[in-house]
């Protein structure tokens, strides 16, 4: 034990391999090579093993870290999967996409000049040997229940809650309007972060399971759209796990100029198009020899900055009105960013979009930080400077608010709260609908896809609960 307790002294902290910027910045692969498997028990044996493990308690999914690390280190790699995916349903996808920074690393007790424990890298790598090793099975039920539930949304949190119904023996139909699954996953979140095969493959691996996928199949009022009225009278119980997909604005002159685009449309006919496929004349949503401006400071600024390097835009600036420290978006993806060539406009607020029908810029007005806020985070203030970023096509990054779902559904009793997500019970996931549950972005807002996860995960329990106390309910009658 002393030994290992020295590990992270004597053993300095390697990140996996990244592909050079010259060389990534004209492909859309991933830009972080995979520990093998020396370098992933080396990193795994700097966990000191600590007697309060923080990276736990700061993981939304409460995953097991010192165990599944030290299991690592051992060279005990199917246990150490075993219990990495006992509390994650797709740990390959989190090892990849996580926040590390803000969750489990940015909380490892090693102190900082130490660095801390490469968490996310060893998570990946221990998957990605499961899945080599044949390791990585479906989670088949013992029994069939014989009872159905449908699930809304083919994002995180409707695919852990699916995956988690289908184990318990519930018979699992998933729709989503899209073609793909995954959610934004597939059509936000770019292939450099996250390979499309990744989500193919644990969707291959759900459809063994046993799960239901009406792929193409939105869900709604309209005419040849499936209504929520029709979901309920199929399956005993329904989880919406929709995702928020509505643009935030930039409430500011000029937003109606052409050339002025949402982040989501921009990544999505990314995702969509195929990264290899040239746009021809359809510029609209490519950055292929243009001036891009990003207004925004979030991981999705930092997918829209980084497409538009890929896809041969001219240059590339972020405006962001508060400064690197305080921003929300993942450091590391704002040093990917800078490597590839972006750069950055710091303490810059938008006050209009410039041009004549088209777009030439943004103007803005310098900022400075002011006091904290009630959460800690630092006010911003006007200076009254300005000046113009130029650039023909500027994609606003803001994050994203639930649709209008009532409205769209023609379900008034459909619960929401004042900032359109939907409410559900306290400590709990049932809707204002009996039987429709919820969780997921739908419910926390634009948040991460772990929490999601985990959405999704308790979610299950929560609806088993439900049928478990209905079918009580009947046999007593």
């Amino acid at each position: 034990m002393a030994e290992r307790m020295l590990q992270f002294v004597t053993q300095p902290q390697v990140q996996p391999e990244k592909r050079g910027a010259d060389e990534r910045r004209h492909d859309f692969g991933e830009i972080y090579k995979g520990f093998v498997r020396t370098r992933a028990e080396e990193q795994a044996s700097r966990c000191s093993q600590c007697g309060i493990p923080f990276c736990s308690v700061h993981c939304p999914l409460g995953n097991n870290i010192p165990d599944w690390l030290k299991l690592t280190a051992e060279d005990r790699l199917q246990e150490a999967y075993e219990m990495s995916s006992a509390t994650n349903t797709f740990p390959e996808i989190c090892g990849r996409i996580c926040p590390q920074d803000r969750l489990c690393e940015g909380n490892c007790v090693i102190e900082k000049g130490f660095e801390s424990v490469t968490i996310g890298a060893v998570e990946r790598f221990i998957t990605e040997n499961a899945f080599e090793q044949g390791w990585v099975k479906p989670s088949m039920p013992e029994r069939e229940l014989g009872r159905s539930v449908g699930i809304v949304g083919a994002g995180p949190a409707g695919l852990a809650c699916a995956e988690r119904l289908r184990a318990l023996g519930y018979e699992v139909h998933v729709y989503d309007r899209h073609d793909r699954v995954g959610g934004l996953m597939v059509y936000g979140i770019p292939s450099f972060k996250l390979e499309k095969t990744v989500i193919a493959r644990r969707h291959a691996l759900l459809e063994q399971q046993g799960i239901v996928f009406h792929l193409s199949t939105p869900i709604g009022a309209a005419d040849g759209e499936t209504s929520l009225d029709e979901l309920r009278n199929r399956h005993e119980a329904v989880f919406l796990g929709t995702g928020v997909y509505r643009s935030r604005e930039v409430q500011v002159p000029g937003a109606g100029l052409n050339g002025v685009v949402d982040a989501i449309d921009f990544l999505t006919a990314s995702n969509r198009r195929g990264y290899d496929e040239d746009p021809g004349e359809d510029l609209a949503l490519h950055a292929k020899g243009r001036r891009v401006v990003v207004i925004g400071g979030g991981d999705t600024a930092m997918d829209c900055v980084r497409t538009s390097i890929r896809q041969g835009a001219e240059n590339v600036v972020c405006v962001y009105r508060r400064d690197r420290e305080n921003m929300p978006g993942s450091r590391q993806e704002v040093g990917n960013a800078e490597e590839e060539g972006v750069k950055f406009e710091w303490l810059a607020a938008p006050e209009a979009f410039v041009g004549d029908q088209k777009v030439g810029g943004v103007r803005v007005q310098k900022m400075r930080l002011g006091a904290p806020d009630a959460t800690g985070r630092r006010s911003i203030e006007a200076t009254g400077q300005h000046s113009v970023v130029e650039g023909d096509l500027v994609i606003r990054a803001l994050g994203f608010d639930p649709e209008d779902l009532p409205a769209l559904w023609q379900q008034p009793d459909l619960a929401v709260t004042r900032w359109g997500t939907l409410k559900v019970a306290p400590g709990g996931f049932e809707t204002s609908l009996e039987g429709v549950f919820a969780g997921g972005d739908i419910v926390r807002g634009a948040s991460l896809v772990v929490w999601a996860i985990r959405d999704g995960r308790d979610a299950a329990e929560s609806i088993h609960h439900y049928m478990t106390q209905t079918a009580a309910a009947e046999a007593a009658e």
